[in-house]
């Protein structure tokens, strides 16, 4: 099956088969309008994570395929294919997400089933010009968000009309149902007008207000020239225009994004959805301008910017999109500088010097100013390449931060202490650089990480990170030793851990088996890591990448938070949030954080709420196309034992034995991840509850964890084993990987 001639609009993939370029997306798919031919590959239905999937007006052949595996589908389009004939998929009711199905001459036939149209989400079915038959039956408890059943040219004999009525339009035109008597004035034997909606942003709660023939009133009812265009949305995730809603949370988001970038935007207004020949959703959109009666070119500028360039992300609702803006003509007059009137031909003299004189002082000026940004440039350069530039290690003063303890190693030293970083020394990696084991000649262990040559952990990162772990100390923090930036090279020296990751013991790697009591103290050590970072440091710090890799184990099973390269200091005026690029691991990044780029310490409240949850199951926050949030939201039911989650429950935390306090901790956790960071707890607050659930668990909070060994004591010989064979002790007895990237 290959891809002929590809609308580039849909996606970058030339002369490719379709199962290539299946593997090349995520999430949305338009292979429509194009040349496919030949069978559907059979492995589509592994695309668990595919939401839109549109393979209409090509030349597929074969049985139409099965794609009862894409849980997440919710937008299907298959129309116009030269599939063989088969009655109506039974897989299709099973599909929960779907919002819409088109399978326009696809050759179905059969009766169509009353559970396609119980989806609770379902919006519109379109299966015109097939061989359907039988009585269409929609159900008396039909979706609720239903809005159009297009049966055209099929064989349909009968209509069963629920006994309350229905508000669903059902177009069976040309059917033999609409070609009996007295049928003709029924309204489902009638074409309907085009696709289009009236809807325009109603006015909050406000009168408009009456404007001159080119102004309009904004939904804030003000008179302005409002900058207008189109938005084209390539694969909405749903098909009909009546339900306004969807175009209120448009607007929101868009506001919420365009006060984000400070622009001078006071409301937008979205009108006249409609979908073109392509199936695009197309609005018209009006931008009004928060100062004055018009905006300014800048202001112009920055708003096209932010929609042309993409940087506005829509929600997943509306998905990918372009905008074209129209001509603006009302630009805010320029200010413009009084004239007076000449009072003698002496006065111009001595103006016209004074001029002069002015234009060449100024050209002096500008070639100094000139001339000191070319300096503060080349100084910016050298300083990007060799942060330390001006770091003088014996030096406490001004900016220069205070090491406390942690040193500058010579990399000889390090090359002595790891035997020349011998790979026997080697206790981890990652996607930025390797972990050695080494000795100091005090005889401590430490860690060290080394950076590799093209490392995603830059200069400015790395210097990062030391100042940081040189401002902090608590003892569910990763200590710093010290560090070396010389020759090219990048190093952290760290204390040892000798029990590795937190991922590594919910995984079965470490072979460390945390009981449900190890769990919640692993939990109390990293919540007060966080909240020390948060409300004891000075400034506060957010850690911006809470993960299960970056929580460390000590010997005693105690956690302590490591890897603060993508940290962020709350400074002064700050207070807050703080305005920065989006950084973090996908699966633990807070929404919020990720819609509006405001950082704040609920975003590592939403990362920790995660962590909660993968405490509890041991997976990952996306596991084939799965998001713990959502499917433990799914599960949890109040009303049955450990809130009906015994399914996605790691059992190696004593399921069957008792595990008090298992639910108030997984109220905590969702909590921690509500969408808006307002209605989520502060990390001192997830202390002292994660403390009272220890109590009630019957554990002291503030006692230390046991030794790796506790609950590994052979009952019938009465004393106390390893976990680890010998073998497997030298193998992971330093598996500590601070700054490991795992995607997610």
């Amino acid at each position: 099956m290959v891809l002929h001639n590809p609308h580039e609009d849909y996606f970058p993939c030339a002369h490719c088969t379709l199962g290539q370029c299946l593997t090349y997306f995520n999430g949305h798919r338009r292979f429509d309008r194009n040349s496919l031919s030949s069978a559907v590959p059979g492995n589509l239905n592994n695309l668990t994570s595919v939401q839109e999937l549109l393979l209409s007006n090509n030349r597929l052949t074969g049985p139409l395929p099965n794609l009862a595996g894409m849980n997440a589908l919710n937008y299907l389009d298959l129309s116009n294919n030269s599939f063989v004939a088969t009655d109506f998929p039974s897989w299709i009711p099973t599909l929960q997400s779907l919002t819409t199905l088109i399978l326009e001459r696809t050759q179905v036939q059969g009766m169509v089933p009353v559970s396609l149209f119980s989806i609770f989400s379902l919006q519109s079915v379109v299966l015109k010009n097939n061989q359907l038959n039988g009585t269409l039956d929609i159900g008396s408890s039909h979706s609720n968000q239903l809005q159009l059943i297009d049966l055209q040219t099929n064989f349909i004999d009968d209509f069963k009309q629920s006994t309350g009525g229905y508000s669903v339009e059902v177009i069976l035109v040309g059917n033999p149902v609409c070609q009996e008597t007295g049928a003709a004035g029924q309204s489902y034997c009638t074409i309907p007008q085009s696709n289009t909606s009236s809807y325009l942003t109603p006015p909050n709660n406000c009168v408009p207000a009456v404007c001159n023939s080119n102004q309009t009133s904004s939904p804030n009812c003000k008179c302005s020239y409002p900058y207008t265009g189109t938005l084209a949305f390539r694969a909405p995730s749903f098909s009909g225009l009546g339900n306004s809603t969807y175009f209120e949370i448009l607007a929101s988001s868009m506001m919420i994004s365009f006060k984000s970038y400070q622009l001078p935007v006071d409301s937008v207004s979205l009108s006249d959805p409609r979908k073109d020949s392509s199936d695009y959703l197309e609005l018209n959109l009006a931008v009004f301008p928060s100062e004055g009666a018009s905006f300014n070119r800048t202001g112009i500028n920055s708003v096209g910017f932010v929609l042309s360039n993409q940087t506005y992300k829509p929600s997943n609702l509306f998905g990918p999109f372009y905008f074209i803006g129209d001509q603006y003509t009302y630009f805010a007059a320029e200010v413009q500088v009084p004239t007076t009137s000449k009072k003698s031909s002496n006065i111009g003299v001595i103006v016209g010097a004074a001029a002069g004189g002015f234009v060449l002082l100024s050209l002096l000026a500008l070639v100094g100013v000139y001339a000191f940004r070319q300096k503060k440039r080349a100084e910016k350069a050298t300083e990007q390449s060799n942060p330390f530039v001006n770091w003088d290690p014996n030096k406490s003063s001004g900016d220069i931060p205070q090491l406390k303890g942690a040193r500058w190693f010579s990399i000889e030293e390090l090359k002595k202490y790891t035997n020349n970083f011998l790979e026997a020394n080697e206790i981890g990696s990652g996607g930025y650089g390797k972990v050695y084991r080494g000795t100091l000649p005090t005889g401590n262990l430490v860690a060290i990480k080394r950076a590799q040559q093209g490392s995603m952990q830059g200069g400015v990162e790395f210097k990062n990170e030391i100042e940081l772990l040189s401002r902090v100390h608590h003892k569910n923090l990763v200590s710093l030793v010290g560090f070396c930036f010389e020759q090219g090279e990048q190093l952290l020296v760290y204390e040892f851990l000798p029990n590795g990751t937190l991922k590594e013991s919910l995984s079965g790697k470490s072979g460390i088996r945390l009981d449900w009591a190890r769990r919640l103290r692993v939990a109390i050590g990293a919540a007060r890591g966080l909240a020390y970072l948060h409300e004891l440091a000075n400034p506060p710090i957010i850690h911006r990448d809470i993960k299960s890799t970056n929580i460390l184990l000590d010997d005693h099973l105690n956690a302590k938070v490591a890897d603060f390269g993508l940290s962020k200091l709350m400074g002064e005026g700050e207070r807050g949030h703080v305005t920065t690029q989006v950084k973090g691991t996908m699966g633990y990044l807070d929404p919020e954080y990720y819609m509006t780029q405001q950082l704040t310490e609920k975003s590592d409240v939403y990362s920790f709420g995660i962590l909660m949850l993968e405490l509890l199951t041991a997976r990952r926050p996306i596991e084939r196309g799965r998001y713990i949030v959502r499917e433990v939201r799914v599960l949890m039911n109040k009303d049955k034992d450990l809130y009906n989650l015994q399914g996605i429950l790691d059992p190696a935390i004593g399921l069957g034995t008792s595990l008090k306090g298992l639910e108030s901790f997984v109220e905590l956790a969702m909590r921690c991840v509500e969408e808006s960071g307002a209605d989520r707890p502060t990390m001192g607050e997830v202390v002292k509850e994660i403390e009272s659930i220890m109590v009630f668990a019957g554990l002291n909070p503030k006692a230390e964890s046991a030794t790796t060994s506790a609950s590994y004591e052979d009952e019938s010989k009465g004393y106390a084993t390893h976990p680890y064979s010998n073998e497997d002790f030298l193998e992971y007895s330093g598996g500590f990987p601070p700054s490991r990237i795992e995607p997610q």
